[in-house]
């Protein structure tokens, strides 16, 4: 289990360093799968094999919900998949917007949304066990890192400067397209609790000092508070090693 626990938490770390450094599209939503699923394999290393489970059925929503969106922000900004040649999409794409948002904000933790019921739970109970001060760091970390590449993700695709690709609008006026993007963002908002008390009829009281218990929020805060000031910034051109090797994934395709 020691060996599952560090394989699972560097698989969080290095997805999450990754998607910071990543402008393919498609290419974060995979990395940010690759980090669920460390944080499944997380928790199976620490023996909550019905919280992975749980984790799994949640983060297959709001997931399922990201893909499609993508696939409909990529048909309608004429098949390019480089966020960079995104940027005001908000206005040609106002639902879609809203509803990946709304999966961003699930991944990332934020309360009473589908992805806070089963992430926050791990987190708590991994406060609980004795594996030192380190894996708590690491684990906060991850958390943070999520929260990093999903506001980059949004500032990007949604808020930022355009980037000079084409955007066709029509694609909101397909219901085969957006009709299963409205079903999902709905159960994104409702599975939470409902598989909450599927999964685990009675209540689950889990006692904390008060800095762990709050500690995943306010890594969430922080990371987008920080995020949403670093976007004004260029990487400038000593982060090009640095992208570059995040970029090739580590070289672990090599």
């Amino acid at each position: 289990s020691a060996l599952l626990l560090f394989i699972s938490i560097m698989t969080m770390f290095m997805s999450g360093v990754v998607a910071i450094f990543e402008y393919d599209l498609k290419k974060i939503i995979a990395l940010s799968t690759l980090s669920q699923l460390g944080m499944m394999m997380f928790s199976i290393s620490l023996g909550l094999y019905e919280l992975a489970f749980f984790h799994l059925l949640t983060h297959a929503l709001f997931k399922a919900l990201l893909f499609l969106c993508a696939g409909i922000l990529i048909h309608g900004a004429g098949n390019t998949q480089d966020i960079r040649s995104f940027g005001g999409l908000s206005l040609n794409f106002p639902l879609v917007t809203v509803c990946m948002n709304l999966a961003n904000l699930s991944l990332c933790g934020v309360p009473f949304l589908a992805g806070f019921y089963s992430k926050d739970l791990i987190v708590e109970l991994a406060c609980q066990y004795s594996w030192g001060i380190f894996v708590l760091l690491m684990m906060f970390i991850c958390l943070s890192l999520t929260v990093l590449y999903s506001v980059r993700l949004t500032y990007l695709s949604f808020v930022g400067p355009y980037g000079g690709g084409t955007s066709i609008s029509v694609c909101e006026s397909d219901y085969s397209l957006v009709g299963p993007v409205v079903i999902l963002s709905f159960t994104s908002l409702v599975s939470g609790p409902i598989l909450t008390w599927l999964n685990f009829p009675a209540p689950v009281l889990i006692f904390l000092p008060v800095f762990l218990k709050g500690g995943a929020l306010f890594f969430v805060g922080v990371s987008l508070l920080v995020m949403l000031s670093l976007q004004g910034l260029t990487y400038s051109y000593k982060w090009g090693a640095v992208s570059k090797f995040s970029g090739l994934m580590w070289f672990l395709p090599w």
